[in-house]
């Protein structure tokens, strides 16, 4: 059986994306860590609005 070089890979992209927000965020506060994910949802939910009216 031949098998395929791999192009993508969603589990390292997975944790390199975790990485980056780990570096971001481990020395805020409880409280700003809260902030942080209500900013990023509320970022998220926009761009999704966005792209659903493109």
């Amino acid at each position: 059986m031949k098998t395929k070089t791999k192009t993508f890979d969603c589990v390292e992209m997975k944790r390199l994306g975790s990485q980056r927000i780990y570096e971001k965020i481990k020395d805020m506060t409880f409280e700003q860590k809260v902030a942080y994910w209500r900013q990023r949802s509320r970022l998220f939910r926009e761009e999704q609005n966005h792209s659903r009216r493109s």
